[in-house]
């Protein structure tokens, strides 16, 4: 490459965002979450994108991405509960406790009854419980996320993680030995361990299938669209989940600035905005009112 290529290359990367905001995308299989990350910085010309909650390439629905400034907000959607959707198969266990696993174990099963998976779901799987992280999730231990360590048949230790299940309902699936489940959990939850818990429960094994993400915090799939046609949300409306807070002008600079303000009602976090609405930062609860957690327009 010429040293003038190369430095118009360089001069393109260094180039900072002129748009801002969030796409509720409804994702594939057969890509990845940082796939699709890569299909909007081709489409939006921009660098700074990202995603607030990996979805396995299999898996399909709702992904929050992050464009320009709303890259440095994306923790707080992260945080937000989620609802899933998929199909428990009984049975059958596998490496990756999903469908597109190696076989592992066999079990006979036909006796199980819905009766009996909504027994061990209500005993069992709902309210706050304690997780061991699947080895292909993308967690990171010691440095490494699991999944690499998983592709290197490597296997380590993983200390259980409180999740919280809100609701977990099973239902009658499309054949025999199979349930559709929903559930609605807090971040952090794998649900194929979910499914695999729930055979070892009901006395065998089982895998996942058919997972789909319906809804993140009020984003659904009403909400969501492909990559190419997926609207540009303002950056204020990534934060719609949580509480708004408007202020003049004069707070408005002192916001810029990174200052202290007076506690505001709820909570916390909030959405701090000028009067035009524009998203001027997030503020969360301090003991003498409210800090800057994140400032999107500074002085």
């Amino acid at each position: 490459m010429s040293t003038t290529r190369w430095r118009t290359v360089a001069i393109a990367r260094r180039k900072p965002s002129f748009q801002h905001g969030l796409l509720v995308i409804d994702k594939p299989a057969g890509l990845t979450s940082h796939d699709v990350v890569d299909q909007v910085r081709r489409r939006l010309g921009e660098r700074r994108v990202g995603h607030s909650g990996t979805l396995d390439p299999d898996a399909t629905g709702v992904l929050l991405v992050g464009v320009g400034t709303v890259t440095r907000i994306l923790r707080f959607l992260t945080d937000l509960p989620k609802t899933y959707t998929g199909e428990v198969v009984l049975g059958t266990e596998t490496n990756t406790l999903d469908a597109s696993g190696e076989v592992t174990a066999t079990h006979d099963m036909a006796g199980v009854t819905l009766e009996d998976a909504r027994g061990a779901v209500a005993a069992h799987l709902v309210g706050e419980i304690l997780q061991v992280p699947p080895m292909v999730s993308a967690l990171k231990v010691g440095g490494r996320r699991l999944h690499e360590l998983a592709r290197e048949g490597v296997e380590v230790e993983r200390a259980p993680r409180p999740v919280t299940i809100y609701r977990f309902d099973v239902d009658d699936g499309p054949e025999p030995g199979v349930f559709t489940i929903t559930v609605q959990c807090s971040s952090g939850t794998y649900v194929r361990t979910l499914a695999a818990d729930l055979g070892h429960l009901l006395g065998g094994g089982a895998h996942l299938r058919n997972l789909r993400r319906t809804v993140i915090g009020s984003f659904g799939e009403a909400d969501a669209a492909p990559v190419d046609t997926a609207a540009l949300l303002a950056p204020a409306e990534a934060l719609r989940d949580y509480g708004r807070a408007v202020v003049d002008e004069v707070g408005a600079d002192h916001v810029r600035h990174g200052r202290l303000l007076p506690a505001f009602p709820g909570a916390g976090p909030w959405a701090v905005v000028d009067g035009d609405g524009a998203l001027l930062a997030v503020y969360e609860a301090h003991r003498d009112g409210a800090k800057p957690a994140v400032v999107l327009q500074g002085s």
